[in-house]
């Protein structure tokens, strides 16, 4: 592939193209029409999965509590130990001194082949035998803008294209009237799901879960002021002001992203709406992701539109469930964000797998950290009482599914204090260039040039994680 992308002409030749048999008025007359920027491409090689869809569990879960206990720090809980951290000069916020804390509530086996899941999961422990379990993830920030950015775009600082983006430059979209890259409740700040110096129409559109019939899923979705036809005449002489602004200035990248996005947009009203509407889903459906259930209800709404966009061709979902970062009480703290979560997750896994869509789904819950299995004594006593965890970038955890990992499956391990990881550590890096091999693409391909050289999602690191993939 080495995609580099559409040549500016073609992306301008194709936001010239008039939709429902509608053209630019002549405007344009000197060019033709081209292949949309989001067109399907073909992959490097033949695709394990078709579509991702990412759960960022924003503020950094507890391994330790919910997947990967450890004895030695539940039969020395309460009892200061040795430094695990070592000489490292790292500075430990909160930590003056290392006390383990046991799990908050019991961690057991689960499914046929025994994965270590919280009672807090009642829900995620039913479908654990479609999980594959990676318990030595590793980043490279310990705070929470940063490490946030990493997972998202593959680097701590610079602004970068998501990896949301990468995929939709990279494959396109399987739906030309939708976007190829959707995020639901977004973190703050657009540099998570933006495009960067890739062509524009690859950010992700954000999207809100409804609060009423009143509050639109996507803003300013439809035009009740006039009918297509005339929304079509309007934007035809819209874009052709903007074309011949662009014609005068050859290159403006804002400018382009404004043609393409107008393009989708007007697209988008004819399929968008059925889409937000859940009013045609069944009861059991519903009950099933934990919609009208109190703290699950919006979360499932969440995960139940990342099912119906994922269906109907979006090649990129991102839902965002914040209110992870428990630094205090977590004993208190932890099963409400886990009552949150539980079962419109495991509704999303369920029901992928009973319409015939898990297999070519690649699901990833993760935070953008783990936390420490020592406390951080926020109120320098003891003992162990309302005290919360440190982050920890060292390890943590990060669930698959779908997409032709394998089920039920663990990969990786951490030393006994849950600090360092000891057998398959799988860097950040590692995980993207895994997520692309099952999309069919070759990381050290989907390249684009900017500022001198080509960059790419897993910049000149990355390994695939071989050992997690089921045999093709």
């Amino acid at each position: 592939m080495n995609r580099v992308g559409l040549g500016r002409r073609q992306l301008l030749q194709s936001a010239a193209c008039g939709f429902g048999g509608l053209a630019l008025n002549g405007m344009l007359a000197d060019t033709s029409c081209a292949a949309s920027p989001l067109a399907e491409h073909a992959p490097h090689f033949p695709a394990r999965a078709r579509r991702v869809i990412f759960l960022f569990i924003a503020g950094g879960p507890s391994q330790g509590d919910l997947f990967a206990p450890k004895a030695y720090i539940s039969k020395h809980h309460g009892q200061e130990i040795s430094s695990p951290v070592g000489d490292d000069g790292q500075i430990r916020v909160g930590v003056d001194r290392f006390l383990p804390m046991a799990p908050v509530a019991p961690v057991r086996p689960r499914g046929d082949a025994g994965l270590m899941m919280s009672d807090l999961l009642p829900h995620m422990s039913g479908v654990a035998d479609e999980l594959c379990m990676l318990r030595a993830m590793v980043s490279d920030n310990k705070a929470h803008a940063p490490a946030s950015l990493q997972f998202h775009t593959g680097h701590i600082a610079e602004a970068r294209p998501s990896m949301g983006a990468w995929i939709s430059y990279g494959l396109g979209t399987q739906n030309e009237n939708l976007p190829s890259f959707i995020t639901i409740h977004p973190p703050s700040g657009p540099r998570s799901y933006g495009a960067s110096f890739l062509p524009a129409i690859h950010q992700g559109t954000p999207l809100r879960v409804p609060g009423n019939d009143r509050d639109p899923a996507i803003s300013n979705l439809r035009d009740p002021s006039a009918n297509l036809q005339i929304q079509r005449q309007r934007l035809d002489f819209l874009q052709g002001v903007n074309q011949r602004l662009l014609n005068r200035v050859k290159t403006d990248a804002q400018m382009e992203g404004i043609i393409e996005s107008f393009e989708l947009a007007f697209r988008m009203q004819a399929e968008a709406p059925s889409l937000v509407d859940l009013t045609g889903e069944s009861g059991e459906t519903l009950d099933l992701y934990g919609i009208g259930d109190g703290p699950s209800d919006r979360n499932g709404r969440a995960c139940l539109l990342a099912r119906r966009f994922s269906e109907s061709g979006v090649r990129f979902v991102q839902v965002t469930m914040g209110g992870w970062d428990h630094h205090g009480d977590i004993a208190a703290a932890l099963p409400n964000s886990c009552r949150g979560v539980d079962k419109p997750i495991a509704g999303l896994i369920g029901d992928l797998k009973r319409r015939g869509l898990l297999e070519e789904t690649l699901v990833v819950w993760s935070g953008e950290f783990g936390r420490t299995y020592w406390s951080q004594d926020l109120s320098g006593k003891n003992p162990l009482v309302k005290h919360g965890r440190e982050h920890q970038q060292e390890s943590f955890c990060t669930l698959l599914a779908g997409g032709c990992v394998k089920p039920g499956f663990v990969h990786g391990e951490t030393d006994d204090h849950g600090y360092q990881p000891i057998e398959g550590r799988v860097h950040l890096h590692d995980l993207h260039a895994t997520l692309l091999h099952l999309l069919g693409i070759d990381h050290e391909q989907l390249t684009y040039p900017h500022n001198g050289r080509d960059h790419r999602l897993t910049d000149v690191y990355g390994n695939v994680v071989d050992e997690i993939l089921q045999s093709a």
